[in-house]
Order: structure tokens, then sequence, then C-alpha cells
């Protein structure tokens, strides 16, 4: 299923929501996250904007992995909502994102 902590999707999610200010850390952030990472972050986006149905997250990820023709980082920042995406896309996949947001305060 989701192989990329909660955790790093919630610092994302943290990150996205400062904007410009944080957008540097945010770059800095997802480059640093490995391939598989990055596609699982991509995919969990995807189903929280209504893009694939939960029970579609293999094809999302399958699709994030074959379909990638620009770095994570500049995808996602193109993304309207990206906070509210990832956070609905967690918790559509059954993460608790508030006990996960708890622990990183």
């Amino acid at each position: 299923m989701i192989e990329i902590s909660a955790s790093k999707v919630v610092q994302v999610i943290f990150q996205a929501r400062e904007g410009h200010v944080a957008a540097a850390e945010l770059s800095a952030f997802i480059e640093n996250l490995n391939e598989d990472e990055q596609a699982h972050l991509t995919a969990i986006a995807w189903v929280g904007r209504g893009s694939f149905e939960p029970e579609e997250y293999a094809e999302a990820l399958m699709t994030a992995r074959t379909e990638k023709t620009t770095p994570t980082y500049d995808y996602l920042m193109g993304m309207p909502h990206l906070a509210e995406n990832l956070e609905a896309g967690l918790d559509a996949l059954g993460v608790d994102v508030d006990a996960e947001e708890e622990d990183l305060l």
C-alpha cells in the first residue's frame, strides 16, 4: 500500500501551507525523497483531489511512476490546493492525519 511514512507526507502538508515562505525547504524535502516516495506522494495527492479512488491507489501509483515528465517538486507545487489534496488523500486511505500532525508538533 502506502510506502512513504505519513509523517513525511504531513511534513509536506505543513510546508505547502506556508506557501512561498517555505518553498525552498519544501523543494529540498521533496527532492531528497527517493523515487518511490515521490511517486507515493503524487499518488496520495491524486487520490485526495479525486483523480483516483482509494481502491485505485495501485493504479495511481503506477501512473505516477510511468507518466512522470517533470520533477516531482515542480509538478506538486503547480497543483492547486496541494496541502488539502494530500490531507484528503491520507484520510481517504485510512491514515489519521490529525494524529500524525500532533506527533510532529
